[in-house]
């Protein structure tokens, strides 16, 4: 079976907001008893990006990634199923 707009289930379609992810994060950050400074330093990414995830801003998914990896949980724990 091939995916066609057509063949797709409208009903069942969801698309993830950037604050369900934000709240992931910033749970998954608190969880480790990481502060955003400690989350910075481990990721590599700078505050404010960090603070752009964490208020629904940003969305990035290589910013994700890098912090799921930072605090070592998959990148799918960010979105909601």
């Amino acid at each position: 079976m091939s995916i066609s707009l057509s063949n797709l289930d409208a009903s069942k379609a969801t698309a993830v907001s950037a604050v369900n992810v934000a709240g992931a994060v910033r749970a998954a950050r608190e969880a480790v008893g990481y502060s955003v400074d400690d989350l910075a330093v481990t990721c590599g990414l700078v505050v404010n990006e960090i603070e752009e995830i964490e208020s629904g801003e940003d969305a990035d998914p290589a910013k994700l990634k890098r912090i799921a990896s930072a605090l070592q949980v998959p990148v799918s724990s960010f979105v909601p199923m």
